[in-house]
């Protein structure tokens, strides 16, 4: 049996993406917008783990956006439902051996701010890994301390900025909190992220981040803001109101995100 690089290949048509994209909570639409797409269910993948969240459609989506390959993990796996910060291995191991060379991520999240209210964008520039979880424990060599001083490429993140002005969408910029979820924060774990100094609160991405840079990926990432944190005024929190929310937020990002993938040049 193939496994799911030899798949892809076959899949893909010729096709040599250098930029992937990983759609979080409500961001399934942006899918839509890859041109020529082939769809391949996770189901068909060896090892691919299968996310049974609603709002995530678990399929990779490939094709182009403007003249540039791109692929897409539409759906990931939450370490809340494995139990294990590795569950997104695989598919990002899959990626770097298709040759991608930078990784977006993209999630929910619940803002610490009450001027970046619901429906706003903001680009991680850093993060707390509050869950205390980490993907490369059970690494057998030294790559498992990977460094993460420039987790967050300056550049690609530079091309976001630039991305956001272009499509006329305000760009908020700050440090993603990981907690381990699935419930959500208390509004006393609310207040401490603040003061540690984080901008927002979510449940994913840290360790693919982390992933991303054991296996050499350039890395961008940004959250769709969905929900006040607890404890904060006009706070509501669930998952329904991540899944109503998560759109408004999405639309802002996909138009960034087109733009920065149209203009290509994500070879390292």
């Amino acid at each position: 049996m193939k496994n799911a690089i030899d798949l892809l290949v076959d899949r893909l048509d010729g096709r040599m993406p250098r930029v992937a994209v990983v759609l979080g909570s409500g961001l399934g639409p942006l899918a839509d917008e890859v041109e020529d797409a082939v769809r391949i269910p996770y189901a068909d993948l060896p090892d691919f783990p299968i996310s049974r969240i609603s709002g995530h459609a678990g399929e990779v989506v490939a094709g182009t956006i403007g003249r540039e390959p791109v692929i897409m993990l539409s759906g990931r796996v939450h370490y809340y439902e494995a139990g294990d910060a590795r569950v997104m291995r695989r598919p990002i191991e899959v990626l770097a051996g298709l040759g991608v060379q930078s990784l977006i991520l993209t999630n929910a999240a619940g803002s610490l701010h009450e001027d970046m209210p619901p429906g706003s964008v903001m680009a991680i520039t850093d993060h707390i890994n509050f869950s205390g979880f980490n993907p490369m424990i059970g690494e057998e060599d030294d790559r498992r301390f990977v460094p993460m001083g420039d987790a967050y490429d300056a550049v690609l993140l530079d091309r976001m900025r630039s991305s956001a002005a272009r499509s006329g969408v305000k760009l908020f910029e700050g440090v993603y909190t990981w907690f381990s979820g699935p419930s959500f924060e208390t509004p006393a774990e609310v207040r401490m992220a603040r003061i540690l100094g984080g901008d927002a609160v979510g449940m994913s991405t840290v360790p693919e981040v982390i992933i991303a840079r054991f296996f050499g990926l350039r890395v961008a990432a940004a959250s769709v803001i969905t929900n006040y944190g607890a404890g904060m005024p006009n706070a509501t929190i669930s998952h329904e109101q991540t899944k109503e929310m998560a759109p408004l937020g999405g639309k802002r990002l996909a138009a960034i995100l087109k733009t920065m993938i149209a203009g290509g040049g994500f070879e390292l």
